[in-house]
Formats: structure tokens, sequence, C-alpha cells
């Protein structure tokens, strides 16, 4: 029986192969396990636990502001600064330490520190001590809910003592830093101090490290070149972040909650033009707020620059001006209560304001008495303003058909039963048609204007019955000139004035004819007689003439973004040759002979036109009377030059200018400010024909004046 062979099993060798292949895999894949978790396994960690990245917006500097010939109005002055930035989980605790830390390389202001604010940091560095403020009782009511965490600490608040409150005296300085570290938002710099010396910056900069969050940096201020000039226009920055009242709008639009903004006028109304593009840092962060990475975004740009209508030599010279004559004016003691003058100057076809001046005398805080600027009271306060509008009432006559162009009427006193009689400035100024009634500032022919406007039929001693709702069509005539409505200017509170409610007098009604019953602001002067200037049209009076890029250099504008044009609002309601008439009588007003601004405008080479006005109003500024207020004249004058193709269109205001009678101090400055603009002109054209010359200076404005210093010694013409 023979014996059967058993069979071998053989592996085919591929197989053998793709096991070991297998295998290698299966090590090489532990291995790398093994070099994630041990060798990379907290860096995956921190990816894993980030949870978001945070943009944060860094200030940069404001757009400049310029005036129409380059010169800087408003600059950037960079200052050193320590900020503190906040991270997410920093404890109250943390910055305590941090804040005494820094107070030893740092002098802080803790002027600003309350009582409020030294209780909380007593509660804060005393915990204990706190605790025992709060009765066993107490904090059993605590735990049953029945006391919140708010009502125990308002009595822990209320039962600090003085002497408490002594131990935070000598830390009042830490406090104070403290305090601005609580007002900055998590992962945003907040400044803590501004203006810091060379050696608090060098300091804080060497131990920076032992300062977690403290930060060395360069912020910027407002540098104003002009100092008190315009001042009150520019307008301000808010210094203490966002304005809580505004909060949720300029958040919407990208800000930080302690970026600083325009907060009122120029620097608020261009505030989007001004602010810039800021610089943009992403902060990258894990799940406890610690910061991994940062990471810049964009570098930002400075805000963009304004170009200002102004002519700011012509600003000053006019301010001069101002000064000179109610320092003047103000030696009669009948101008006891003059406190404010106005002037207001703009090209008739653009709009543009050349000049924005008013002054304001007060007391500085030695009781030394102080010339302030009030440039803003042209467009924010009103006032009765007299004949200056008697142009607006001849023109609402022609409209409505109650006179004609040429009508003659006889000026002697409107006598209406039971009334006073109401005439005109002088006696005796016979017939008159309405060019030479603007020349004489008839008050009578605007008294029988009106009362026809109103259909009345007059009778000397009888009572007039008339349609009240004349009231009505006069102020909507003079609203197409501007008055009594909003000029459309781009600042903010522009003032409408006030209209007297009273309508069921027809002498209220004839004293609105004259500019004596309703409030008009210097700026709606301006827009009046440009609109008369310029044959028919209102323009918006603006104070931006152009935005450019920003640049580096100092000193120097940029290319032009925009242009701002002009525009006009509305066309005067007016057939041909209407306004002609009413320019001619402005004309004869200065330059021929018994005009009532003949004896300061007659023979000058520039051929003004303008018209005087004179209005008894009740006195209401800002000195206080026990009895009834005292009656006062405010004085104004409205005028433009050449009469026959004018350039330069001028309103100027003066308030309660003296008592009954005193000097003509509205066609003092008005003739000194003609003087100027047309003086400035020749000078500028003079250099620019000799290039070579000296550059023209605020001084040779000044120059210019001499000789017209003696004006106000000159015989004033009689008032209206």
């Amino acid at each position: 029986m023979t014996k059967k062979k058993k069979k071998k099993t053989h592996v085919p060798f591929r197989l053998n192969m793709l096991f070991f292949i297998v295998f290698l895999l299966f090590s090489a894949l532990i291995l790398r396990l093994g070099i994630v978790q041990i060798v990379y396994g907290d860096d995956f960690k921190r990816e894993i636990e980030r949870t978001e990245d945070i943009t944060v917006n860094n200030p940069v500097p404001r757009g400049k502001m310029f005036d129409r010939n380059g010169k800087v109005i408003v600059d950037n002055i960079p200052e050193k600064a320590i900020t503190y930035t906040k991270y997410q989980g920093t404890s109250q605790q943390d910055m305590i330490e941090v804040a005494t830390l820094l107070a030893k390389y740092i002098d802080k202001d803790d002027e600003e520190v309350r009582e409020r604010d030294m209780k909380d940091y007593w509660i804060l560095t005393d915990e204990e001590r706190a605790k025992e403020k709060i009765t066993e009782a107490e904090w059993d009511q605590y735990r049953e809910k029945e006391l919140t965490d708010k009502e125990i600490y308002n009595l822990q608040l209320k039962r600090i003592t003085e002497e408490d409150l002594l131990e935070v005296e000598e830390d009042k300085e830490i406090l104070a830093i403290f305090r601005e570290f609580n007002k900055g938002y998590a992962l945003t710099p907040q400044i803590v101090k501004k203006g810091v010396t060379d050696k608090e910056f060098a300091f804080v900069s060497e131990n920076l490290e032992q300062l977690p969050g403290v930060d060395t940096t360069t912020d910027w201020k407002r540098d104003y070149v002009f100092k008190n000039t315009l001042r009150t226009i520019i307008g301000n920055i808010s210094e203490e972040g966002l304005p809580s009242e505004q909060l949720d709008y300029y958040l919407s639009r990208g800000y930080s909650r302690n970026d600083r903004v325009g907060s009122s006028y120029i620097e608020q109304q261009y505030e989007d033009v001004l602010h810039g593009k800021k610089a943009k840092i992403k902060n990258i962060t894990d799940k406890a707020g610690n910061v991994l990475d940062t990471e810049v975004i964009s570098e930002g740009e400075r805000g963009k620059d304004l170009v200002l209508t102004i002519d700011m030599d012509l600003q000053l010279a006019v301010e001069k001006i101002i000064e000179e004559e109610m320092l003047a004016a103000k030696k009669d003691p009948r101008t006891a209560l003059l406190d404010r003058a106005f002037v207001v100057l703009m090209d008739p076809y653009t709009g543009e304001i050349l000049t924005m001046a008013g002054k304001q005398i007060g007391k500085d805080e030695d009781g030394k008495q102080v010339m302030n600027d009030y440039s803003r009271g042209t467009f924010t306060s009103s006032y009765n303003v007299g004949s200056a509008i008697k142009g607006a009432t001849v023109l609402a006559g022609f409209n409505t058909g109650a006179i004609t162009p040429g009508t003659r009427i006889h000026d002697t006193p409107v006598v209406i039963a039971n009334s006073n009689p109401k005439g005109s400035w002088k006696q005796g100024l016979g017939t008159l048609n309405d060019i030479d009634a603007l020349k004489v500032s008839s008050n009578v022919y605007m008294f029988h204007t009106a009362i026809r406007m109103a259909n009345g039929i007059y009778r000397p001693g009888q009572p007039l019955p008339f349609d009240s709702s004349a009231f009505d069509t006069m102020r909507n005539y003079f609203g197409q000139f501007g008055l009594g409505v909003r000029t459309g200017i781009d600042l903010p509170n522009e003032m409408v004035g006030f209209k007297g409610m009273d309508r069921s007098i027809p002498g209220l009604l004839m004293d609105l004819s004259i500019g004596q019953y309703d409030t008009y602001t210097p700026m709606q002067l301006v827009q009046y007689v440009s609109a008369i200037a310029n044959g028919g049209y209102r323009i918006q009076p603006r104070m931006v003439k152009e935005i450019r890029e920003p640049v580096m250099k100092n000193d120097e504008i940029g290319p032009v973004i925009q242009e701002i044009e002009p525009n006009v609002l509305n066309k005067i309601d007016a057939e041909p040759g209407w306004l002609e008439r009413v320019q001619e009588g402005f004309r004869r007003v200065m330059q021929e002979p018994n005009g009532t601004a003949a004896g300061k405008f007659r023979g000058k080479p520039y051929s003004p036109a303008g018209k005087t006005g004179t209005a008894q109003a009740q006195y209401d500024g800002p000195v206080k009377f026990t009895g009834e207020k005292p009656g006062v004249m405010n004085l104004s004058l409205v005028g433009y030059a050449p009469h026959d193709n004018p350039e330069i269109a001028m309103a100027v205001m003066v308030p309660w200018a003296y008592y009954n009678e005193g000097p003509s101090i509205n066609n003092n400055i008005g003739s000194r400010v003609f003087d100027t603009y047309f003086e400035l002109k020749k000078k500028r054209n003079e250099e620019q024909a000799d290039p070579q010359g000296p550059e023209h200076e605020v001084e040779n404005i000044d120059e210019a004046q001499e000789g017209q210093e003696d004006r106000i010694t000159e015989e004033a013409l009689s008032s209206e």
C-alpha cells in the first residue's frame, strides 16, 4: 500500500506583498496620528476652539478745511496718546492691576472722578468689607430670591461711609485711569490719555510687556488756524465717542462706539466726507476671547478735504470792521444794549458765501470785555429788520395788482379809527412813485400797497375793514425771496424766524409790509437781495465749494472729487420790467441825493445799490429787566455792486443798535465792507499782473482801511 503525499499550501507572492503594503500603511497612519496628537495637538486644539474673527476699525485723521484761495482753516495736529484695549474675558480686577501699574508712569487728571465712581471702586477693591455692609437677614432674603443683585448692590452703595471713601482718595488717579478703561469696548482701543509727554510716552513704551492691553499711539486733534474766526460754524467733534442720541444711526453705518464724530455745524453736516476711511484690523480669537492672531485688512485713509467758499482775507477784514464800529458806537450812551452785529457777503449768482461774520460782545472769566465769534447767528438768530425788505413789498404789490409800475401815492400819515397815526420816518416826502418810494423809504407807500392787497378801503379817521388773508399772500410772496423760510444753506439748525400771530388788526399788516412784524435772519436778507440783484433767481447759499482728495504734504490741496454746483431754488414770480424798477430804486438809495444811504455810498467807484432798514422793536436780548422791556431800534442794510453787473451781495444786521436815535452803524459797516471787498480785488489783480510782487497778506487789507477808522465821526444820514 502506497502512502499519499500531503499537499503544501502556498500563499501567492503577490498576496504577501499586499499584506506587507497594508501593514506599512497602517504603520504610517499610526505614526501620523501620533505626530498630530503629540506634536501639533495644541495647535489644532486652538484651531477647533476658534469661534470668530472680529474686525476693529481704528480712527484716522479727519479731513482738513481750506478757504477758497487754498489757505488752511482747520488742520490736524498729531499728539502722543496712550490707549487700552479690553480683551474678552478680562476681569475688573485685572484692569485695576493694570491701572495701578500705569499710574506709576503717567499723570492722570482725576477731576472727572465722581463720588459714585469712588464707591464702585471701593466695592471692587474690598469685596469682604462690602459684603459686611449687608445684614444676615438681607443675605437670607437674597438667597430666597426676595432681593435681587441690583438691590443688594444699591444697599452696599448706600451704606458706604465718608470714612470708607477717604481710603479711596489716595487711589483717585488709579480710579481715573480705570474709569477710562471701562469706557472702552472689547477689542477696541480706548484712549486713556491724550497729550502725553515725551517722558510718559517713553516710560510706558518700555514697560508694555507688564501692561497687558496698554499701547502707545498717535492721536489727532483739530487745529483751528485762525483761532476764534468762524469757530461757531466750523463746529465741534464729540469727545466721548458716538453721541447717545445718534448711536443707532452711526452703528448702522459701520462706526465704532468710541469713534469721535462731528457734533455740530460743518463738522456734523459733512461728517460722511470728513471722517475718512478707517484702518481695519481683524482680531482672531478663541472661545476665551484671547487674541490668537491679528491681520491688517486695510491701512485706512484720512478724511477728504473741504474747500469752503469763504475768503479768509475778506472774512478777517470784515470782522475787524465790525469790531471797530461796534466799539466806536458803544461810546454813545444810547447804545447801551448793543452787543452784536452781522455781515454776510454772497456771490449773487452762485450762492457762495464769501464772508459770514458775526461778533458778540461778552466777558471772559476775569470779567474783561471780549469780542466773541457769533458767525452762526447769521442763520440761527432772527430780528425785525425794517425797511430793507421794501423791495419785496413793492414786487408783491405788482404781483397782486395792488399797484402797478409807476403808481403814485401821496406820503401823508395813515389814520385809522382808534389807532395812532402811522407815517414815514420823515414828513414832507410828497407824492411818490414806486422807485422814489424805495429811494426815500416811504412807509406810507408800503402801507397803501398792503391795504390794497387786503381789499381795504381807506378813509382817514374811519375803521378799516380788510381781508386778513393778505397776511398769507404777502408772506408767501416774501417766501419766494427767502424771507421767512429756510434758505437751504448747507448747515444744520437754520432758523426760519418768527411770524406775528395776530391777524385781526390792519395796522399789523402794514407793519409786516415795512419789516416790523415778522423776523428774518441775516442769511435770509442776503438771499433776498441776491434775488433782486441777479434778476429774480433765489439761489441756495452754501459754505462748501469743493470736496478734494487728501494729500500727504502739509497745506497742499489734492485733486477735485466733487465741485458743488449752484442751485436755483425758484424764480421770482414777476413780469418783465418789475425787477428793473426795484433795482433802479435800490440804485437811487445809494447813488442819488436824498437816498437813505447816499451819505455813505454816493460817489463810490463800484456803483452800489441797496436798501437801508430801521425797525422799532422790543428788546429781547440777554439783559434782564424787572419791568417792561425797553423799545430799541434794529438797523439793517442790504446791497449789491456794481448795480448793473453785480458780483457781490451784502446783508448787514445790527440788532438793538440804540434807543430812539443814534449812529448809523449799519451804513458805517456796509460802506467799509464794500470798500474793503473792491480794494482787495484790486490788490489781487495787481499781484496777478506782477507775479514777482509780494504776496497779499491780511495786513494789506488792514492798510487799505487806513483813514477809514474816522468814518464813525462823519455826519451820519438821518435814520429812516
